[in-house]
């Protein structure tokens, strides 16, 4: 049997487990449970990345210090590892034993803050420090201007960072495989496992799978980018024309 015609064999007959796993006789897996690990990830690591990265620009040392050190520490150090400490330290924490899935979830969160936080302090910074100073100007205390001026532009602005994170995340979610976590890469495992012989055609399929999500949401990632680009010129069109305007009312 030709290469596409065994992968397309394949693929019938194991399609329901690359989609959702073992599930509803089992836990939820495959695409689907790779898809929420990530959504969760980023979805519960940003708030905690905001509040990082407003730490890091603190003036105040004893809070800078410490998360700074947070961010360089896990950007320096290998996900694998991370996933292993938290894997064997979690239960001794706590006391008892953690699902693979929220064990994945725990190191994710905490992971993707790091990266994340960095993005959203180099949105801050990228603004002109004029914008502070305006905000403070009418009256707004520092946390104040932060939340309702400066926040809103600088996250706007980051908007296909982020989402550029979250295809990073779907691709490291391929980590959890060493702590049984049912997602995409363990159901193409349990396949594997299962047919011996056809080792390529199963990762090969894996290996398009994981191309095909990411590859849309990359292609989203960039009506996204064009959106924002095409709103910043309109803004920046807009702003150039007020000091015309205002000249020909005086003139008039």
């Amino acid at each position: 049997m030709s290469l596409p015609l065994s992968m397309i064999e394949i693929v019938r007959d194991n399609w329901l487990l690359l989609l959702v796993g073992q599930y509803p006789n089992g836990p939820l897996g495959g695409i689907a449970a790779t898809l929420i690990l990530s959504v969760l990830g980023i979805a519960l690591a940003f708030p905690l990345s905001v509040a990082m990265a407003l730490a890091s620009l603190s003036p105040w040392r004893a809070l800078r210090w410490p998360v700074m050190a947070l961010v360089y520490i896990t950007r320096g150090v290998p996900l694998l590892l991370i996933i292993l400490w938290v894997y064997f330290v979690l239960p001794l924490l706590i006391g008892h034993s953690v699902p693979a899935f929220a064990t994945m979830l725990v190191t994710l969160v905490g992971y993707e803050a790091a990266f994340l936080s960095e993005i959203v302090r180099a949105g801050i910074q990228a603004l002109p420090q004029g914008q502070m100073d305006a905000a403070r100007a009418l009256g707004h205390s520092r946390l104040g201007a932060m939340r309702y001026v400066i926040l809103p532009q600088a996250l706007f602005n980051m908007i296909p960072s982020i989402l550029s994170q979250f295809v990073s995340t779907i691709k490291e979610t391929t980590l959890g495989y060493i702590i049984n976590v049912p997602e995409l890469t363990f159901a193409a495992g349990q396949i594997n496992n299962r047919l011996l012989t056809k080792p390529f055609e199963v990762y090969f399929i894996l290996a398009i799978s994981y191309f095909i999500v990411c590859w849309t949401l990359t292609q989203a990632i960039y009506m996204v980018e064009r959106r924002i680009t095409a709103r910043r010129t309109t803004s920046v069109a807009a702003a150039s024309t007020l000091p015309a305007t205002s000249a020909s009312v005086s003139g008039a």
